[in-house]
């Protein structure tokens, strides 16, 4: 909002504090009517709305902002940092020697200039408040709330419902607005729904040469009539650009990077066009759309994992949209994890998610027996009129495997380790036998080595990494197999 009006940071009236934030607030329009001329505006910026409310109700301010955000207010010797419930902005704090070996604390959206200079460096926690003067608080939590009976039909409806909601509230933009298109039920029900309130979306897909993720994406554009864009991904393009995605991602975690290659290349291409996109992160989590997902009987167990999984998502998936994105100058929002869609979409029941029904009906779904189950039936339900019936119903692939990532990293990961055996001798065997970190394949120990490489201190950095396989294992233990992950 008001990029030429909103340059940070921004003062108040009275030049006491100022503010710096990085997100989106999406109630902006309606604080700014709430604060109305009882402050005087500065600029048209959704984050001054920020700075106005904490001069009235201090570090409650947090409790009345709906959005994606983390910011940070200076002044009268205070200093205040907060971070979105969800943890869609990244946010981490580091502590190290001052001039006078004072210590200083410092905050950035990044973790390697901090990790380059603290001697203590740690994750800001979502929904946390930090203020100088007091310590922490909590000033939200993510909703968990009970499965909730009722007609398939009004849990249809209101998940619909909901999500409308959800995605028009996040067009909010003074710049243009396109979408991620996978071809996927997530992109393309988010692309299908903001095509009815924009006059011209620009969609982006990307995936390797006859990859089915391209057929899938312009097969939606043509239906919904976007504008779209695709850039096909060779090999050379991953070998030449794999260091600086690891750099950006700052992670080695084999399934993020391979997810994160894609993402990459989308954004760089909706740079070109856009500098709002829109993405279907979070669906999964919310609507039971991974493998072992597949691998609960026990309903009420599959809805305490989705509602702890979502809480995972601040430092893994979430972490790759905003990194990704932000590393070409292009803002990631997520209308799945829209606070008041996210309460809706978790209070359906799990039956209605991870359904014994695999055909394009809004009919109840049977109990699970011998048919195979669909995962995200009710969102597929909800949103069967936007989409072609084989969109609606195509089966589940990750972005990295629809895309083509996979069998291309898969092709190209050995010529990868030659050229690093080349440039450094380097050595994977070695060097997956003195990880601190088991690395569970030499792909991954060259992403760790990609990645720590270019550190002089990657000890902090590393100690940060969050990884897929450490928040499944108690899942897996309990309901699957070892090769039932995400």
């Amino acid at each position: 909002m008001d990029p030429r009006g909103g340059a940070q940071p921004i003062p108040n009236e009275e030049g006491s504090r100022v503010v710096c934030a990085n997100g989106e607030i999406y109630n902006f329009p309606a604080l700014r009517r709430e604060i109305g001329t009882t402050r005087r505006w500065r600029t048209g910026s959704d984050s001054e709305a920020i700075l106005h409310l904490f001069d009235a109700q201090d570090t409650e301010a947090t409790t009345k902002l709906r959005g994606m955000y983390a910011f940070a207010i200076l002044g009268d010797d205070r200093l205040v940092l907060a971070r979105d419930p969800i943890g869609i902005k990244p946010l981490y704090l580091g502590v190290g020697p001052g001039s006078d070996d004072t210590p200083i604390l410092a905050f950035s959206s990044e973790l390697t200039g901090l990790c380059e200079w603290a001697s203590e460096v740690r994750e800001f926690p979502p929904g946390y408040v930090f203020d100088s003067t007091s310590g922490f608080r909590r000033f939200a939590r993510l909703p968990a709330p009970a499965q909730e009976s009722g007609a398939v039909d009004d849990h249809v409806r209101h998940v619909r419902e909901s999500l409308e909601r959800a995605v028009t509230s996040h067009l909010m933009s003074d710049v243009p607005v396109g979408a991620f298109l996978s071809g996927g039920l997530d992109s393309s029900v988010i692309a299908a729904i903001a095509r009815r309130h924009v006059d011209e979306l620009h969609t982006f897909s990307v995936g390797t040469a006859g990859s089915p993720d391209l057929r899938a994406a312009r097969r939606v554009a043509e239906h919904i009539g976007s504008t779209h864009h695709e850039y096909v991904i060779s090999d050379d393009d991953v070998r030449r650009e794999l260091p600086d995605i690891v750099a950006h991602l700052e992670s080695f975690d084999q399934d993020l990077v391979r997810s994160a290659i894609p993402t990459h290349f989308c954004a760089r291409l909706a740079s070109q066009y856009v500098k709002v996109i829109l993405t279907g992160e979070g669906a999964d989590e919310l609507f039971a759309g991974y493998r072992y997902h597949h691998d609960y009987a026990d309903y009420d167990a599959l809805h305490e994992e989705l509602c702890r999984a979502v809480g995972t998502l601040h430092h893994i998936n979430l972490q790759r949209v905003d990194r990704l994105t932000m590393r070409h100058g292009v803002e990631g929002r997520v209308p799945f994890l829209d606070m008041d869609f996210m309460h809706d979409a978790l209070k359906v029941p799990a039956a209605l998610k991870m359904a014994a029904s695999s055909g394009p009906s809004t009919d109840a779904p049977s109990a699970a027996g011998q048919r195979p189950r669909t995962e995200k039936w009710v969102l597929r339900a909800a949103c069967a009129d936007l989409l072609p019936e084989e969109i609606v119903w195509r089966v589940k692939a990750q972005f990295d495997e629809g895309s083509g990532i996979v069998g291309m990293v898969e092709r190209t990961i050995g010529a990868l380790l030659e050229d690093a055996r080349r440039r450094s001798g380097f050595d994977v065997g070695a060097y997956r036998a003195a990880a601190r970190e088991r690395l569970r394949s030499d792909e991954e120990a060259l992403y760790h080595h990609l990645l720590t490489s270019r550190l002089s201190r990657p000890r902090m950095l590393l100690d940060n990494v969050a990884r897929w396989t450490d928040h499944r294992v108690a899942t897996v233990r309990a309901h699957g197999s070892p090769d039932s992950r995400a």
